[in-house]
C-alpha cells in the first residue's frame, strides 16, 4: 500500500496526529491526554503517514538538542501495517531533516521491543532510560560520518 508522508498542515490533520499519538504511545498505559505533548511541539519537526483513506497510520517527531545534536520522539506505527517499511521511511525522514540542519548525531529513546528496528538502521545502543510511561526504555544514538 502506497501513504503520504508529510508534515501535518491544517488543524484537522494536527488533532488527528495528536490523537494518533495518544492513541497508540500514551492510552494504552492509561496515561492521561495532558501527558500526551510537551514544550517543544512548536519548535519541533513533526511527520505523519498517511494512508489511502487519509487516515494516519504513522508519526514520529524531530526537535535540536543544542547545535550538533537532535532527537527523534513519539515514532509509532499502526499495529495492522508494522514491518511493512514505513517505520523506516518516517525514521529516514527526521534523519535527513536532522542532517539538513547540521547535526551530527541522533538520539532516542527506545522501547525496549523496539530496540532491533533501531539497531537494523545503525543506532546503537547507550544505556538505559526511564520513561514517564514506566515502560523500560533504552536510549540509543546514530553518529552521522
Amino acid at each position: 500500500m502506497n501513504y503520504i508522508i508529510k508534515s501535518p498542515e491544517t488543524e484537522q490533520e494536527w488533532e488527528k496526529y495528536f490523537a494518533f499519538r495518544w492513541k497508540l504511545l500514551r492510552k494504552p498505559w492509561n496515561m492521561p491526554l495532558s501527558s500526551l505533548k510537551d514544550s517543544l511541539e512548536n519548535e519541533s519537526f513533526h511527520l505523519i503517514a498517511l494512508s489511502i483513506n487519509n487516515e494516519i497510520v504513522a508519526s514520529g517527531r524531530l526537535h535540536f538538542i543544542n547545535t550538533k545534536e537532535a532527537q527523534i520522539r513519539y515514532m509509532a506505527v499502526a499495529e495492522n501495517i508494522r514491518r511493512e517499511g514505513l517505520g523506516s521511511k518516517i525514521l529516514f525522514r527526521l534523519e535527513e531533516e536532522a542532517r539538513n540542519h547540521g547535526m551530527e548525531k541522533v538520539i532516542l529513546n527506545s522501547r525496549n521491543n523496539s530496540i532491533e528496528f533501531y539497531k537494523s538502521l545503525n543506532y546503537s545502543e547507550k544505556s538505559p532510560y526511564h520513561s514517564d510511561t514506566g515502560i523500560p526504555h533504552t536510549r540509543m544514538e546514530k553518529i552521522f560520518t
